[in-house]
């Protein structure tokens, strides 16, 4: 394909990394260039530091872990935790994004997910995937339409079920046994992410349980580790799969 740009947006830093950090790794050594891109920068995340505080210190984990992926840009779309709705403002910024990245792929999470934060970007992703595009779009900032519909791929859900404990749709595995170690470093930035679960959630396993889970999807692909993804078919988005070929990846 031709544009080999790499938007992976998702809501808080470290879901990147959690969720597709070594598929980006894959794609980057084929020849992609990365950007990463959080809707918030991780505010409520604390139960010691205001959430001015621990804004600043999420974004600049986010910024060195993105250093870690060697992504050409880190961006914070500056919405706040628990707090994502679909409106037209928050439309309008994230497709002022996709044109100031025109990519060619586009990660986020899926449409049904633990929280609300996880399921209303993702549909403003899906809409700034066609809104940003269209010339008289009233996106933010002053860059031009993109060039044309991205392929757009949705993560796995934390847990890999919806809300009803139910297995989460997946339609192909990637195989990231040999970037699990960097995933891991980019991951392990967000010492202040693993410190808020200690507190809030009591769990304080935040690198091994990443690890379990790629271990998880890895098995039903025969490989140490994976990650698992869903590709959007609907019109007018593409519908081969440039990572078939790309990756080897194993469909489900």
């Amino acid at each position: 394909m031709e544009n080999r740009r790499i938007l992976a947006l998702m809501p808080h830093p470290d879901d990147i990394e959690f969720l597709c950090a070594g598929t980006l790794l894959r794609l980057k050594e084929h020849g992609y260039e990365l950007h990463v891109a959080t809707m918030t920068p991780g505010d409520k995340g604390s139960v010691e530091l205001s959430a001015t505080e621990i804004a600043d210190v999420r974004r600049l984990e986010a910024r060195a872990a993105a250093e870690v992926l060697g992504a050409a840009s880190y961006t914070c779309l500056e919405f706040s935790d628990l707090e994502i709705l679909f409106t037209n403002e928050a439309r309008r910024r994230v497709a002022g994004l996709f044109r100031k990245v025109n990519p060619g792929i586009v990660f986020t999470t899926p449409p049904a997910d633990y929280m609300f934060d996880h399921e209303i970007t993702s549909k403003l992703v899906r809409d700034a995937c066609f809104n940003a595009s269209v010339k008289n779009y009233p996106a933010e900032g002053t860059d031009p339409p993109t060039s044309g519909i991205p392929y757009l791929y949705y993560s796995d859900p934390i847990g890999g079920h919806d809300m009803f404990g139910s297995p989460a749709k997946l339609g192909f595995l990637v195989e990231v046994t040999e970037q699990i170690d960097q995933k891991t470093e980019a991951l392990a930035c967000h010492e202040s992410q693993r410190a808020w679960l200690r507190k809030q959630h009591d769990i304080d396993d935040y690198l091994e349980s990443m690890k379990r889970w790629a271990q998880t999807r890895g098995a039903v692909a025969n490989v140490a580790f994976a990650e698992g993804f869903c590709q959007h078919l609907g019109h007018p988005h593409p519908v081969d799969n440039p990572m078939l070929e790309l990756l080897n990846v194993v469909q489900i």
